[in-house]
């Protein structure tokens, strides 16, 4: 199962992007952004935004992963 806060922490570094960034992109302070990186489920509207944030489908990764556990 993927670990989706590490996931976003992932793409937000491939990008290039800091925690400051992304925390005034999100309105929240860079604690509740850490915050984010160690959850392990997320409500699907935030990760909505954050898709949009980090112009990256979340949704995707999460759908590809149930596709990758079906072939096992």
């Amino acid at each position: 199962m993927i670990h989706i806060g590490k996931r976003i922490e992932t793409v937000l570094r491939e990008k290039e992007r800091t925690v400051a960034w992304f925390a005034r992109k999100l309105y929240c302070n860079r604690q509740n952004v850490y915050d984010i990186f160690k959850r392990e489920s997320i409500d699907t509207t935030l990760l909505q935004r954050i898709s949009v944030i980090l112009e990256h489908n979340f949704f995707r990764d999460l759908s590809d992963n149930i596709d990758a556990d079906d072939d096992k």
